[in-house]
């Protein structure tokens, strides 16, 4: 039972993955609707992206947002695009490797710039 729950869990990490790939080729696909595109651009970008926005060492909330966030995320662009479009994509998907995001890479980045410099005014620079 544990070793069919493993084989279970690791097809669907593996659709996952080729569902990221599939939104990021949505994102640049004139045949999607543009706000499933938006969505789709957003969800690949940081499922794309090396730097998670809340860091993996973080215990409980590091993981969160890949084990939570990122699948809902990846569920509702999906849902947004039409099922035949989005069974393209899958295919095309499955020809493609892994792309990186670097748009999410320097978003990211901006996020965690602009927190420390939120805490650096509110905690260290008080007047």
């Amino acid at each position: 039972m544990a070793v069919k729950a493993l084989q279970d869990l690791k097809a669907w990490a593996r659709r996952i993955k080729c569902d990221v790939v599939a939104l990021w080729l949505a994102a640049r696909d004139p045949r999607v609707p543009v706000a499933a595109k938006v969505a789709a651009a957003i969800i690949a970008a940081y499922a794309l992206s090396p730097i998670d926005l809340i860091p993996d060492f973080i215990p409980v909330l590091g993981y969160l947002d890949d084990v939570i966030l990122v699948p809902l995320g990846i569920a509702l662009a999906v849902r947004m695009i039409p099922a035949p479009l989005m069974q393209d994509l899958r295919e095309r998907a499955s020809a493609v490797g892994k792309p990186r995001s670097t748009g999410g890479l320097i978003a990211v980045m901006v996020l965690w710039l602009v927190a420390a410099a939120v805490i650096y005014r509110a905690v260290i620079a008080q007047p």
